[in-house]
């Protein structure tokens, strides 16, 4: 079974196809509610460090450093990347982020480092 993650901003609305619904978000998403925000999960745990989120600042021209960066908070967070990981073995997940900017973000990264983590266990 290949893995089935996905993403998607949070304040898109919600639907049946998106399977688990889990804000990957350290903060949550101003103007939503919790209602609208149909998730599953919020898991703040898996988020950026603040020092990483803050020191971003969604400038793309530090995309490159933050996706590495944000692998390395990864390969340190094992409690939260195997929780997340089983999510994703059960069906669909949906990965949920707050920001603008729909290209870089930390919820891609997370879905290519899950996706590359399912197909070597395979």
């Amino acid at each position: 079974m290949t893995p089935d993650i996905h993403v998607k901003r949070v304040y898109d609305p919600a639907s049946p196809d998106d399977g688990q619904r889990i804000l990957v978000d350290r903060l949550w998403p101003r103007g939503l509610s919790r209602e609208k925000a149909a998730l599953t999960a919020w898991d703040k745990e898996i988020a950026p460090s603040t020092a990483l989120r803050q020191w971003f600042a969604h400038d793309p021209a530090k995309w490159g450093e933050f996706t590495s960066r944000y692998r390395t908070e990864l390969a340190a967070n094992t409690q939260a990347v195997e929780e997340l990981l089983a999510r994703a073995q059960e069906g669909r997940v949906t990965l949920l982020f707050g920001a603008r900017d729909t290209q870089h973000n930390e919820a891609i990264v997370l879905a290519d480092w899950l996706r590359s983590h399912l197909s070597r266990t395979k």
